[in-house]
């Protein structure tokens, strides 16, 4: 699929960035540790100079390339001003939701900022009515992804937001969203997708508000493969048009929104979160359309792997965190060993971090060593429950020490799901949801690797040198 050409413009004077406050100032403001994946930066003099504060407003060449280093590192985030667009074109496909249409429509027309609105009807049982937008009708269903690329054809604006009929957005959203495309190699932008107020309700919404697959979180954040945000959903996004060139791959049923992200990401476009701006979607109610779609996502990481092979691996382990873990799953006799590995990690890891003519920064490397570790520990875990459970399941079937282990990363992770939302759901409220999602979204991502007869929708990977 095409995309469009990368302007050679810079970032525009008047263009400001700050540092994520996540990221750690250390040796009086010469290095940045930060980002995701994390790494540590060091600055020049001259950078130093420009990076005085937490702020950097772009004026001129220089300024403009470190606020760009910064911002493609994670390590900082725009601070655009809020304004309205100048013209919008919004693209809604749909089948078959005449109310959900109706409603989405009501609130697009009382929002000044959309000029135009494009319905495609893709394969509607009754043709859909549209009164005030524009309706391309698709006489078979083609998709979602081959929908909105009939409506980005259609479009005739600078920029295209695409929204999803079962969502409603809030107001200003777009005000938050377009001063971001100020940045001329901002492909796209995508808000917070939070629960419809007044939506249908059952024993899993307490638990979908808080933990929807949708949701990315409450931080604004750079958008491409191995990092915290690695895809946005498509089911609101904010575009510029002659970034997206033949748009969505039409071909693709499932994860063509991942799959447009990391294509535009390869050829040096910039995606973001914005969560400040919000779009409302009317989660599923219902067990079994819930279990269903969370299954149908599970599918979609075989054609992922198709096209961009190890970035959609569902474990990204360092061999030396791979190696402390193994050590320890071998009980108390691999304690020295791990022990040794992470002592060996520590000592690499310090000696590539000496700054001249200072001694080895034995605590940092140590500190930066045990995060590594812990994190890949909590992804180690995540697939046992998640991504690899059948094989979890057959180990556990064969050994006692293997259900043990199973049995308490499952606890372990049920509760470390279910932590940060401990006053919007209950504990097995959050367990019993947790531990259905994993199960469908697993068994969708073996049974999708099975039809591709692909496995590399299941295998681990090192993590990318950047």
């Amino acid at each position: 699929m095409r995309l469009g050409a990368l302007p050679a413009e810079r970032l525009p004077d008047g263009f400001a960035v700050r540092l994520d406050p996540a990221v750690q100032r250390r040796d009086g403001g010469a290095t940045l540790l930060g980002g995701s994946p994390l790494r540590l930066v060091r600055l020049s003099a001259r950078a130093q100079a420009l990076l005085a504060g937490d702020e950097l407003r772009v004026d001129g060449a220089a300024s403009a390339e470190l606020a760009a280093r910064l911002l493609d590192g994670g390590l900082a985030v725009p601070v655009p001003a809020p304004r309205r667009p100048d013209d919008v074109t919004v693209v809604v496909p749909v089948r078959d939701r005449p109310a959900e249409l109706v409603r989405l429509l009501a609130a697009l027309r009382a929002d000044p900022a959309v000029a135009h609105v494009v319905v495609v009807d893709d394969g509607s049982a009754e043709p859909v009515a549209a009164p005030g937008a524009r309706v391309i009708r698709h006489e078979v269903s083609r998709g979602p992804a081959a929908a909105r690329n009939t409506g980005l054809r259609a479009a005739a604006t600078g920029l295209v937001a695409f929204l999803d009929s079962d969502c409603v957005p809030s107001p200003g959203w777009l005000d938050v969203l377009a001063p971001h495309l100020d940045d001329p190699r901002l492909a796209l932008v995508a808000p917070r997708i939070v629960p419809l107020p007044g939506g249908r309700r059952s024993w899993l919404t307490p638990y979908e508000d808080v933990a929807s697959a949708l949701d990315m979180g409450a931080r604004p954040a750079p958008v491409r493969p191995w990092s915290a945000v690695s895809y946005v959903p498509s089911a609101a996004l904010l575009a510029r048009r002659s970034a997206l060139g033949d748009g969505f791959d039409g071909s693709m049923r499932v994860a063509e929104d991942v799959d447009l992200v990391w294509r535009l990401a390869a050829a040096g476009w910039r995606v973001r979160y914005e969560p400040t701006a919000t779009v409302a979607h009317e989660h599923p109610a219902a067990t079994g359309e819930w279990l269903r779609r969370r299954a149908f996502y599970g599918t979609g990481a075989a054609l992922l792997a198709a096209r961009h092979g190890t970035a959609v691996a569902p474990v990204v382990v360092s061999p030396w965190s791979a190696a402390a873990w193994g050590s320890l799953l071998a009980g108390r006799r691999g304690v020295l060993p791990a022990a040794g590995v992470a002592g060996l990690a520590t000592v690499r890891l310090a000696r590539r971090l000496r700054r001249p003519g200072e001694p080895l920064p034995w605590r940092f490397a140590a500190g930066l060593v045990l995060r590594g570790t812990g994190t890949a520990g909590t992804t180690l875990a995540r697939s046992v429950t998640r991504h690899h459970w059948p094989l979890a399941l057959t180990a556990a079937l064969v050994s006692r020490r293997a259900r043990r282990v199973v049995a308490g990363v499952a606890l372990a992770d049920a509760v470390v799901g279910w932590w940060p939302h401990r006053d919007a759901v209950g504990p097995l409220r959050s367990a019993a949801a947790r531990r259905l999602e994993d199960l469908a979204y697993g068994a969708g991502l073996w049974a999708g690797a099975w039809r591709a007869r692909d496995a590399r929708a299941l295998l681990p990977a090192a993590p990318p040198s950047f």
